[in-house]
């Protein structure tokens, strides 16, 4: 069949017809339904996403005193597509940073569209690198507002603080515990440069603000830490233990007023502390307590309606063969009532009254005193502490418990269970956060007292105080803790430090005294402990090396605090006039 030339005409015209058609169909397909993939991959091309960090919310004590907050500084970046002379460039910021060349160098030469440079770069330094960049016509270098993270107060409170690592992420202590609400969230834009590096346009649509984090106000009051820090210190020169914890907390909240620990370091150069210095002792070590322990004996038996605070109890002239195995006090106590137990710190008294009660009551009174279990404090890193189920007691452990031994307690769980005595019975969980706000002052959140449980009656609690009044005298084991003008109630404690292989190390003491004031209504409880004193044998003992110490922090923290002293200023009594013995230590 033979075409005709108006039929190949419309051949040709129906192929350009159809060729056009594909054409458009094409273009439509690119321009819509495939717009976003291939403008998602021109943005890669040309357009970088910028974060926006969030400044980290600011850390404060009771009374808005700073502990932790930030200072401006830049993070020096580089962009190696846009480098116009990477020599030059390399030995300029090589010189203004204080980088080594050859570190730059490596960096620089390549095709990374993002190469940090250094970070935490001071204002000052930033801005003459901006301005030499800028004369010399050198583009492809770019600066990115940061914060670095500073502790005006160094030393002070660095256990309960923490720090941040470099990516701004919060390390022990409240920075690590409360890290979620300080860092807040970053935000970002996405920035178009030109060929010579110029920013262009704005993604106007694609970025987000950040929220700073929220500021995190404590409990702990600054002052009051400064006087626990100096005293600290002075007893770290006078002694020179291997490691020394106090505590400073408000009975009736559980609120920490103070909380310091020795060996420490300083928050603001990290880098160079070493790992025993970083320990927040007062949560993460564990101690055989010694005599301090006798006030859960002793509130067990009241409790339980076994004896009367009056009851006299024949503590067997000093030495009372049980289980096989003979017990000792520090002197030959004949006849001591339940009261005189406490003041006397009689280690066979205090076993008399637990054997009384029965190893799983007695058990059951060291639990809901809150040992063997965490605080809840807000702090990273506590531990519970060990205490054995009675199952696995031994013949003896009902007269060694008693006199805190064959447990392990922290410094806080001691400074808790004194605190249940002189709140009635009452215990608290331990506060370290008051409250956390935005920037501008609204409240996210408050925490508020939270009360465990009651350990025992308002009664028993108040008889022990009343035995605890007497350990402060001049009959008791810790006259030396006294404040003149104050009643105080507290109980000392000298425990033989445990070897880790295996049963005691000689010589070597932990030395403690926990008490609170005024006695009839505490203000504050205190716990001083130093682990191996070093002191003449005939003075370590928790009256003489802890007691005097509470008894400096009190009397300054009373002063502080405004209390109305209710007793006649008395001397001190010296040193000399306590009788000592080489007996077992209570």
């Amino acid at each position: 069949m033979k075409w005709n030339s108006r039929t190949r005409c419309a051949l040709v015209c129906l192929g350009f017809v159809l060729l056009f058609s594909a054409f458009s169909f094409r273009l439509i397909y690119l321009q819509m339904i495939k717009h976003d993939q291939y403008a998602g991959l021109a943005a890669e091309k040309h357009v970088y996403k910028q974060p926006i960090f969030a400044e980290r919310g600011t850390i404060l004590d009771a009374n808005n005193e700073v502990l932790a907050h930030n200072v401006p500084v830049e993070t020096v970046v580089a962009d190696a597509t846009h480098l116009t002379d990477t020599d030059a460039t390399v030995d300029l910021v090589s010189n203004e940073l204080k980088l080594p060349r050859k570190e730059v160098s490596e960096k620089l030469h390549g095709d990374r569209r993002y190469i940090v440079l250094k970070r935490e770069v001071p204002k000052a330094t930033s801005d003459s690198l901006r301005q030499k960049l800028r004369a010399q016509n050198l583009r492809g270098i770019y600066f990115e507002r940061d914060a670095t993270r500073i502790y005006p107060n160094g030393l002070m409170l660095c256990h309960v603080i923490g720090f941040t690592d470099f990516e701004h992420h919060g390390i022990q202590g409240v920075e690590g515990s409360l890290d979620e609400y300080l860092r807040g969230q970053d935000g970002y834009r996405y920035i178009e440069h030109n060929r010579a590096g110029q920013e262009l346009v704005l993604y106007r649509g694609q970025e987000r603000a950040p929220r700073n984090g929220y500021q995190v106000h404590l409990t702990v009051d600054l002052n009051l830490q400064n006087i626990v820090e100096n005293e600290l210190d002075a007893a770290m020169r006078e002694y020179s233990p291997k490691k020394a914890t106090i505590i400073l907390m408000r009975p009736q909240t559980g609120e920490i007023l103070a909380m310091a620990n020795r060996p420490a370091f300083d928050l603001n150069h990290r880098s160079e502390a070493k790992p025993e210095q970083m320990k927040n002792r007062a949560i993460s070590d564990m101690m055989e307590p010694g005599s301090t322990f006798k006030i859960v004996t002793a509130a067990a038996a009241l409790n339980e309606h076994k004896f009367r605070l009056d009851s006299y109890i024949f503590c067997e002239n000093g030495i009372w063969n049980y289980g096989g195995t003979a017990l000792h006090d520090h002197a030959a106590f004949t006849d001591l009532s339940v009261k005189d137990i406490l003041v006397k710190s009689s280690n066979v008294g205090a076993a008399k009254l637990a054997v009384s009660v029965g190893d799983q009551k007695f058990y059951e009174y060291i639990r809901r005193f809150g040992f063997g279990e965490r605080t809840g404090v807000e702090l990273p890193g506590e531990i519970p502490g060990l205490i054995r189920p009675p199952q696995s007691w031994s013949k003896i452990s009902i007269t060694h418990i008693p006199m805190g031994h064959e447990i392990g307690v922290t410094a806080l769980q001691m400074t808790a269970a004194m605190a249940a005595i002189a709140n009635g019975g009452k215990l608290m969980t331990p506060r370290i956060v008051k409250s956390i706000t935005t920037s501008d002052g609204k409240t996210v959140s408050t925490l508020s007292p939270i009360v465990l449980r009651e350990v025992i009656s308002p009664q028993t609690a108040s008889q022990i105080g009343s035995a605890l009044r007497g350990v402060v005298s001049d009959r008791g084991t810790a006259a030396a803790a006294a404040v003149p003008g104050f009643i105080i109630a507290g109980k000392t404690g000298t425990a033989q430090k445990v070897d880790p292989h295996g049963g005691y190390e000689k010589g070597q003491y932990v030395v403690s005294f926990c008490g609170y004031l005024p006695a009839d209504h505490p203000e504050f409880v205190g716990l001083v402990v130093l682990d191996d004193a070093q002191t003449k044998p005939e003075l370590n003992y928790g009256g003489l090396v802890a007691g005097p110490i509470f008894s400096r922090i009190a009397e300054k923290a009373a002063r502080y605090l405004d209390l109305e002293p209710h007793e006649e200023i008395r001397k001190a009594i010296p040193v000399e006039r306590v009788a000592l013995t080489n007996a077992p230590r209570h």
